[in-house]
This record gives structure tokens, C-alpha cells and sequence, in this order.
């Protein structure tokens, strides 16, 4: 998931290195049936990015998941929750 979002920023010019990218993820494990199965993801992102390209971000973060080879696969499975912290950077 990080590396789908990272290529649909950086097609909007938007840098991804590690100090200005990165994710907390968690996930919950339920018994289901009796079968132990990961029923929910949540991602947090931490984004820092130059504020004339803080909107090109969000708008990243809400269309990412439709291009995610790991996301479509297991959507319908498990539930994904993503939000991101954008920090815009000045100039």
C-alpha cells in the first residue's frame, strides 16, 4: 500500500523519502468461525509535503487504494482503514 501511494505521488510531483514518509500499521485478529483470520488493517500516514502541493496529496490519499494490487486482493476480507497526518512544509 505504501509503495501504490508513494507512485501516485510521485506522479503529482510529490517526494517520498523516508523522512518525510511513513506509515503506523496495525492490525486486529479475531477468531471467526474458529479459524484465527486478520479482520482489520489500520494505516496511518505520515506525510510531509511543500504546501503548494498539500490538496495534490489528499487527493492522492483518497484515490490510492483503486490502483493497490495488495488493497483489491484483500478487500471483501479485511477491512482497511487509512488516514494520513499532512504536514505542510513551508516554501
Amino acid at each position: 500500500m505504501m509503495g501504490t501511494l508513494a507512485t501516485v505521488l510521485a506522479r503529482k510531483g510529490i517526494d517520498t523519502p523516508k523522512q518525510r514518509y511513513w506509515a503506523n500499521v496495525e492490525g486486529d485478529i479475531e477468531n471467526v468461525d474458529n479459524v484465527l483470520r486478520i479482520t482489520r488493517i489500520r494505516v496511518k500516514y505520515h506525510l510531509k509535503v511543500p504546501r503548494d502541493k498539500a490538496n495534490e496529496a489528499r487527493q492522492s490519499l483518497a484515490t490510492y487504494l483503486t490502483f493497490c494490487p495488495a488493497a483489491q486482493s484483500v478487500m471483501g476480507c479485511i477491512e482497511i482503514q487509512d488516514e494520513a497526518v499532512i504536514e505542510e512544509l513551508a516554501g
